[in-house]
């Protein structure tokens, strides 16, 4: 019996932690799906709001334990690859959701205010993270200044996108595919009272971030026992168990027909990715994580920059069929997410 204690854990051992924890992740997110259109009705706060801000914080929980963990063991590199990784595979999911809705790209029926506004906060936050990278290196008790910067733009842009919410000066056109956000008086779980749906929100939430907790163990074991660089398995194999709530999350959503939730989940859990960053440089107590990123790091963190501004084009032109079925937005994610994947790993 391995010493579970005691890292690096024997390959084997690390990939089942892998697939084990990847299962508790999908189970976990299928269930938030159906609990978050409950209190997304139930609150009044609607999808859109409802996904970017508790979405984005329980589906990023697991992210935020990964990147932790990483950082605080002093695998810098391997806690910043997670964090911009996961937001370059989640926003993936996006075109993967997209596949489970028949009727029109999912860009089309989805597109709103909120999440227009969400998709700029997270360029604005990945463009801050990467500003950090190149200015002077400065820390106060081993933090980057930027760390706080990062906090206060994130809290200042969900003011904005609800203070816009109330009053839009802009709105998607509504056309015989977009789906609005409305209560869905079919969901079953409409029927249960707020503090029990909070309660199984929160309990599976930390079900999900549990699993993080040991992807970040097994991540740290591979790159001992492999060989292979933090920025692949940071990027690639922990930015993908990263994704999996959200991925699984909007797949969901979007069968529910809860399509505007779907993309609210994404550009949510990758919002709170780019504060992970912040966790992991708390966490990292040798300096700033910022400036640990080496070039693989920075090429994922730009790869997530450009699929990010691709996503909002999507979101902006509404095309309703596309390449593929995907729309070119879609087949763009997936072509940017492949490149930045062999890239990687070369």
């Amino acid at each position: 019996m391995p010493d579970l204690t005691t890292l690096p854990w024997p390959l084997p051992l690390s990939a089942a932690v892998f697939v084990l924890a990847g299962a508790i992740t999908v189970a976990g997110s299928v269930r938030l799906a159906g609990l978050g259109d409950a209190l997304a009705d139930k609150t009044g706060w609607g999808e859109a709001l409802f996904g970017v801000v508790f979405f984005g914080i329980v589906t990023g929980l697991s992210g935020i334990i990964m990147t932790i963990v990483a950082a605080g063991s002093g695998h810098a590199s391997l806690g910043y690859s997670n964090a911009v990784g996961g937001i370059a595979a989640q926003t993936t999911a996006v075109a993967v959701a997209d596949a489970f809705h028949r009727r029109a790209n999912l860009e089309h029926a989805a597109a709103s205010l909120s999440n227009l506004l969400s998709g700029c906060l997270l360029i604005a936050l990945l463009a801050l993270a990467l500003l950090a990278t190149y200015i002077p290196e400065t820390t106060i008790a081993s933090v980057n200044p930027m760390s706080a910067v990062l906090v206060a733009t994130y809290i200042g842009g969900l003011v904005l996108i609800r203070r816009a919410g109330a009053q839009p000066m802009w709105q998607a056109i509504a056309t015989a595919e977009t789906r609005p956000d409305v209560p869905h008086n079919d969901n079953i779980l409409n029927q249960r009272s707020p503090g029990w749906l909070w309660t199984n929100f929160a309990v599976v939430g930390l079900l999900v971030a549990a699993g993080g907790w040991l992807v970040a163990l097994a991540a740290e074991s591979v790159v001992e026992t492999t060989g292979l660089t933090a920025g692949f398995v940071g990027a690639v194999l922990m930015g993908a168990v990263n994704a999996l709530p959200e991925t699984v999350t909007a797949i969901a959503a979007v069968r529910r027909g809860a399509v505007t939730l779907a993309v609210a989940a994404v550009l949510g859990g990758n919002i709170l990715d780019v504060l992970t960053l912040v966790a992991g440089d708390i966490a990292y107590r040798q300096g700033s994580i910022y400036h640990a990123a080496g070039e693989q790091e920075l090429l994922a963190t730009t790869t997530s920059l450009f699929m990010t501004a691709t996503l909002l084009g999507g979101l902006l032109i509404r095309q309703t069929c596309g390449w593929g079925r995907l729309g070119f937005e879609g087949v763009l994610l997936l072509a940017t997410y492949a490149t930045m994947t062999v890239i990687l790993a070369l």
